[in-house]
This record gives C-alpha cells, structure tokens and sequence, in this order.
C-alpha cells in the first residue's frame, strides 16, 4: 500500500525501469535487485508483481505486444501497408526494451493468457495490413506474404536497433521494402 502511495502505478513503473535497462544492457543483463533499485522501490515488489524474470518479461512482451498493436491500428484502419509497415518499425526502434523480448521465446510464459491477447492481436493487425494489398501485387500464397513481409520489417527494425545501419533512414528504407515486395505507394 505504501508502495502505491509513493510510486503511484508500481507495476507500470518497474516496466518501464526493466525496458530502459534492457534497452541500454540487454534482457540478459537484467537482475530484479537492480531492477528495484533502479526504479526506486524494494527489492520484494518487481517479485511481488511479477514473481521472477520469466514473469516480468512475459508483461514487458505483452505490453511491447499491446503498444505495437496500438500502433499499427490507424495504418490499418486507412488501408496503408506502406504505413503499416513504417508502424511496425518504428514502434520498434522507439521501443527497443519491450521489442528486444517480444520474440525470445525462451524468456516467456507461452502459456500467459495477456501475452497470447496482445500476440494475437498485433498479428491480426499485421495480417489486416497486409490485406490491404491488392491480391494482384500478391506473386506468392498470401500467407507466405505475411511472413515475408513481417520477416522484412523485423529484419529491418532489428538491424536499425542493433547499430547495423548506420545513417540509414529506418522509414525510407521501410517504404522502399514495401514498395518493392507489393508495388505499394508511398
């Protein structure tokens, strides 16, 4: 009680202590004593919200999930693969602590039901714009599409956020890929 009093929303501020640590030093590097002291609370309540770093990765990926659905929705909403792509990215670069665990599998509860949500509905949204391209710019089955074009903008996010493209403009390059595998405007 006294932690809500002082710290306000306890949960969503050890979140975003765990993703500036991961975002500077990488999931690996992550302890929940330092986490605490990071975010200025004891070294019981990352444990008590989350019980252990299995736990507080799954709610780091299932917010990371919920955010980048949330920015990808007005892209797909308008009927924009280019942006939605743009979206994806850039939600990524933005995000680089919750994007750095959303897909390490072996970090996460498969089985925790906010994760699955918030998975499942980035994938639909990713699905959705992907929908909007017209079926004769479409070469391949539309499901392999959707996987070529989710492993371009993961590939492009993950080679933005590790320092592999330097000087390169992440949304250009990402208009250009979309361009180039659907022939979309931009």
């Amino acid at each position: 009680m006294t932690n809500r009093y002082h710290h306000g929303n306890l949960r969503s501020q050890v979140l975003e202590a765990a993703a500036k640590i991961i975002a500077a030093e990488g999931a690996d590097a992550l302890s929940m004593r330092d986490l605490a002291r990071q975010a200025g609370v004891s070294h019981a309540a990352p444990a008590h919200h989350f019980g252990d770093r299995r736990g507080l990765f799954t709610a780091l990926a299932a917010d990371g999930f919920t955010g980048l659905a949330d920015a990808l929705l007005p892209s797909v909403q308008s009927g924009d693969f280019s942006q939605t792509a743009v979206a994806y990215v850039a939600y990524a670069v933005s995000h680089p602590g919750h994007y750095s665990v959303m897909f390490r599998t072996s970090l996460l509860d498969a089985d925790d039901p906010a994760l699955g949500d918030a998975r499942q509905r980035a994938g639909a949204l990713l699905q959705q714009g992907l929908g909007t391209v017209p079926d004769e710019r479409i070469l391949i089955e539309r499901s392999d599409a959707r996987r070529t074009a989710w492993a371009v903008v993961h590939g492009i996010a993950g080679l933005t956020l590790s320092g592999a493209l330097p000087g390169v403009d992440a949304e250009a390059l990402t208009l250009a890929a979309a361009r180039q595998l659907f022939g979309t405007s931009d």
